[in-house]
C-alpha cells in the first residue's frame, strides 16, 4: 500500500535566500537568472564540494547562482520534515514509485531525498536537496592516515597541506566530535560498545568516529524533547530531530546570509555548452514536486563549478564531450571511476545488542595490515534489527577502473563497474579476512558470531570520472577549458583511503577554492581597469 502525506505541508521549495526572485507561474526564477546579463558564478550541486565553493565565492564578493536538483528540507517544530524507516513514503526517494532501501515498497513519485541508480556491474546511492549526500549521510567525518590517502593520490596532492590547512579548515566549519561517554552508555548504544569490544579482541585498533552531529539534540531525544531519530538509526531518509549539522546548517546558510548566493531548488540541468568569451550556458529544467518540468531556461555564466557529486558531475562532462558542446575536454574525462571500496556485512550470534540501535555509524575497526589491502569496518544502525546482530559497512581501496559511457540511442551516460576483476575482487577478499578474524577472535562458548557478507555491487560514496591532474589540473580546473571547474568527489581516483569521503571532498574543495578565487578576482579587476580606461 502506498504511504501518502499532505503535500501543503512539505512543498517547501524554499523562498529563503532568494530575495527580489521573480515569481513566474508556479516556479520561482531567481533574479538573477532571469537578468539577460551573465551571471557571474553559477555553482551546479549544493554537495559538500558545492557548498564549499559557494561559501567562499559569497565570501569573496562573487555574485554565485547555486542550481540544485533537489528541494529544501528544513526541520520543523512539528518534526516530521523526512520520511522514516518504518513508515516510508514520497519523501524517501527521487522520483521514484518504490522505494529504493530494502524490499521495494510502492510510494508516491516525489522529489524525494535519496536516489538509487542501477549500472552495469553496480548501483548507487546518492542525495537529493539542498545540501547534497549531508541530507543522508552518517555524519562520519573521518580523515585517511597518510600512506593511506598517497595509495590514492600519489603525489598529486600533499598531504602535509591537506593535515595541516585544509582538513583543520572542514572541521572548523562542521565541528565533528565522537560519541560522548554519557550517551555512549546508554542502553541506545549497546551496539557500540559490543563492536568496539569485538575489534579489541582481534587485536585491531577501533575508535569511535568523528560524527557530524549536534550531540545535544541527541540527548534531548533520550530525555524526550525531541523524535526519536538518531536513537533509532533514522539517517538514510534524513533525521527529524535535526541531530544532523547538515550542509543547509553552516556551509550554504553562511553563504546565503552574505547575500551573495542564490539557491535555485528543483532545478535539474540538462546539458552545459561552451559560450563566446570563455563563458558558459547552462540548459536547465524547473520541476514540481512530482518531476514534471514547469520551465526550462538557459543561464548564461561567466565561472561554471561542476559540484553535481562524482556520478552527475561525471555524466554533465562525458555527455558534452560526446555531443560536442565542450569538445575540447580531454580523454580522461569519464574514466578513473571508483565505488570506495565499499561493501557491507552483517555479523549475526554476537550479545544481545538492543534491536533499538542508536546512530549513526559511531565506531570504526581498522584492519589497514591485512594482507589483500587495507579494510577499515564501520558499525551501521539498523531500525528493525534483531538482538545479537551488528550490520557493517566495509570501506577498502579497490582500483579505479569504472568507466563513463554515452549513449546515443538513449541521450544518457553509462557507467561499467568491472566487479568480477580481479585486483578489484582482491579487495573484497580483504573485506572478507577482516570478518573472517573478528569472527574468530569473538567466539565464545555462548556466542558463535558469523557474518554475511554481501560483496561491492553497492556504493553510496561514488568517486572518479574527472580526477585530479588528468581531467583537470590540481586545482580542479578542467583541462582544455578556462573558467570551468570540477570540485567535488568526481576529482578523486576512486577512494579516499579507506574512509568516508565527504571529508576529503570538502578539504579538496577547500583546497581549490584557495587557488581559484584569487584568479577570479583578478580576471575581475582587469576587466574593470579595462572598462575605466
Amino acid at each position: 500500500m502506498s504511504h501518502t502525506f499532505s503535500r501543503r505541508s512539505f512543498l517547501r521549495t524554499g523562498l529563503s535566500g532568494l530575495a527580489g526572485a521573480t515569481l513566474l507561474g508556479p516556479g520561482i526564477i531567481s533574479s538573477w537568472a532571469s537578468n539577460s546579463e551573465p551571471v557571474e558564478a553559477v555553482v551546479i550541486g549544493s554537495g559538500f564540494g558545492g557548498a564549499v565553493a559557494a561559501l567562499r565565492l559569497a565570501q569573496a564578493g562573487v555574485r554565485t547562482l547555486m542550481l540544485e536538483r533537489g528541494r529544501r528540507w528544513t526541520v520543523t517544530p512539528e518534526q516530521n520534515t523526512f520520511a522514516t524507516l518504518p513508515r516510508p513514503d514520497g519523501r524517501a526517494a527521487w522520483l521514484s514509485p518504490v522505494t529504493v532501501l530494502g524490499a521495494p515498497t510502492p510510494i508516491d513519485v516525489y522529489t524525494g531525498v535519496l536516489e538509487r541508480t542501477d549500472h552495469d556491474g553496480i548501483s548507487v546511492y546518492a542525495g537529493a536537496g539542498v545540501g547534497g549526500g549531508s541530507l543522508v549521510y552518517n555524519g562520519v567525518t573521518y580523515q585517511p592516515k597518510r600512506e593511506l590517502f598517497e595509495r590514492s593520490f600519489g603525489s598529486t596532492v600533499n598531504y602535509d597541506e591537506m593535515e595541516a590547512v585544509y582538513y583543520p579548515r572542514v572541521r572548523s566549519m562542521l565541528r565533528p566530535s565522537p560519541l560522548p561517554a554519557d550517551i555512549l552508555a546508554t542502553d541506545y548504544y549497546k551496539m557500540t560498545r559490543i563492536f568496539l569490544e569485538m575489534g579489541a579482541r582481534a587485536g585491531l585498533p577501533a575508535h569511535l568516529a568523528d560524527l557530524n552531529v549536534d550531540w545535544n539534540v541527541v540527548r534531548a531525544e533520550i530525555e524526550g524533547g525531541r523524535v526519536p531519530s538518531a536513537l533509532i538509526g533514522e539517517f538514510w531518509y534524513g533525521n527529524n530531530s535535526g541531530c544532523k549539522n547538515s550542509l543547509d546548517k553552516n556551509y550554504l546558510a553562511q553563504a546565503e546570509a552574505s547575500g551573495y548566493l542564490q539557491i535555485m531548488p528543483l532545478t535539474v540541468v540538462t546539458e552545459i555548452n561552451e559560450a563566446p568569451g570563455q563563458r558558459y550556458v547552462v540548459t536547465c529544467e524547473q520541476i514540481d514536486e512530482s518531476g514534471a518540468t514547469e520551465r526550462r531556461m538557459q543561464i548564461t555564466c561567466e565561472q561554471l563549478f561542476l559540484a553535481a557529486g562524482s556520478m552527475g558531475t561525471s555524466k554533465m562532462l562525458v555527455k558534452a564531450k560526446a555531443k560536442g558542446t565542450l569538445s575540447k575536454l580531454n580523454e580522461h574525462v569519464g574514466q578513473s571511476w571508483g565505488n570506495n571500496g565499499d561493501f557491507f556485512g552483517a555479523q549475526v550470534g554476537l550479545p544481545d545488542t538492543n534491536p533499538s540501535q542508536g546512530g549513526p555509524a559511531s565506531a570504526v575497526i581498522e584492519d589497514h595490515a591485512n594482507p589483500y589491502g587495507p579494510t577499515a569496518v564501520m558499525c551501521a544502525p539498523q531500525w528493525d534489527a534483531s538482538g545479537g546482530i551488528i550490520n557493517t559497512l566495509g570501506l577498502s581501496i579497490p582500483p579505479a577502473k569504472g568507466v563513463f559511457r554515452y549513449d546515443a540511442a538513449t541521450d544518457s551516460v553509462k557507467l561499467t563497474w568491472p566487479g568480477n576483476d580481479p585486483e578489484i575482487a582482491r579487495s573484497i577478499q580483504a573485506g572478507q579476512l577482516t570478518y573472517e578474524k573478528l569472527n574468530v577472535a569473538s567466539t565464545t562458548p555462548t556466542h558463535q558470531p558469523a557474518t554475511a557478507f554481501v560483496a561491492g555491487g553497492l556504493t553510496a560514496h561514488p568517486l572518479g570520472g574527472a580526477v585530479l591532474g588528468k581531467a583537470c589540473d590540481r586545482y580542479g580546473r578542467v583541462e582544455g577549458y578556462k573558467n570551468l571547474y570540477v570540485v567535488d568527489g568526481a576529482l578523486i581516483p576512486g577512494s579516499s583511503g579507506c574512509t568516508n569521503p565527504s571529508f576529503t571532498i570538502a578539504a579538496l574543495a577547500e583546497r581549490c577554492m584557495e587557488r581559484i578565487v584569487p584568479d577570479i578576482l583578478e580576471k575581475r579587476r582587469r576587466s574593470l581597469s579595462s572598462v575605466a580606461s
